[in-house]
């Protein structure tokens, strides 16, 4: 009864606004099977930080590699939930402005979205580090999945197109989302605890330019106190009520 009557108030609350930015955290992407990074069961009770160091990536990308295997071999199975497909479908209604994603997984891609910042980069391309060729997916993935350093015909480390710790963001695309956030009637956070920045301040644009904050996390976040409307429950199961009210 809970998810059915916040699925019926989010949808009012969408129905009410016609410029929609969403911010996605790593909570969009765990019911799809896809640890976060610093919950229970997340990867840092795997891995060390270190893993994604730049500086150490530098010296080391064997330890890079050989840690990472798994968890591509995951990202690569995993499958949009309910709460992707929601996403997809205020495009497909003319809402969407854009979907700004901390994550690195492709779900909002493989579920159909388009309008897409990636904070933090993805896995769809590398670079080499030495000549800067630029490869795709395809070309390393059998070695990366296998724990091993992809190598350019120059002899370069390749390294996926994924902001380690220490790494600026791609400025592109955090300038699309500071736009969009300025530009929308409505912010709508998606699994996020708002916590990491620069991301975590892009509700606030939307605030600033006179637009509402909704925010579906499980787990308080900085903005709780400026959101109109603060759902806390989990994502996919609103998400699919939603959808389900939609058709």
């Amino acid at each position: 009864m809970e998810i059915i009557k916040a699925a019926s108030e989010l949808l009012e609350i969408i129905s009410l606004h016609k410029r929609i930015f969403i911010l996605s955290g790593a909570g969009i992407s765990t019911p799809s099977g896809i640890p976060d990074f610093r919950g229970k069961g997340g990867l840092y009770e795997k891995l060390s930080p270190e893993v994604f160091d730049i500086s150490l990536f530098y010296k080391n990308p064997e330890f890079f590699y050989s840690a990472i295997g798994p968890f591509l071999k995951v990202i690569l199975e995993a499958k949009p939930n309910p709460a992707h497909l929601l996403i997809t479908k205020l495009e497909e209604m003319g809402k969407l402005l854009l979907v700004a994603t901390q994550n690195i997984d492709g779900l909002h891609q493989k579920a159909g979205t388009t309008k897409i910042a990636e904070l933090h980069g993805g896995l769809e391309k590398a670079h080499c580090l030495n000549c800067g060729r630029e490869y795709g997916k395809e070309d390393i993935l059998e070695t990366a999945l296998s724990g091993k350093v992809p190598y350019c015909s120059c002899g370069g480390v390749i390294k996926p197109d994924v902001v380690f710790f220490g790494e600026s963001l791609p400025q592109k695309a955090l300038f699309d989302a500071i736009r969009a956030a300025s530009a929308a009637d409505l912010c709508m956070v998606f699994g996020s605890s708002l916590v990491v920045q620069p991301a975590a301040s892009l509700p606030l644009y939307t605030l600033d330019a006179g637009g509402k904050l909704v925010i579906l996390n499980i787990g308080k976040t900085p903005l709780d106190h400026l959101a109109y409307k603060k759902f806390e429950l989990p994502v996919e199961k609103i998400s699919e009520k939603v959808l389900t009210l939609l058709k």
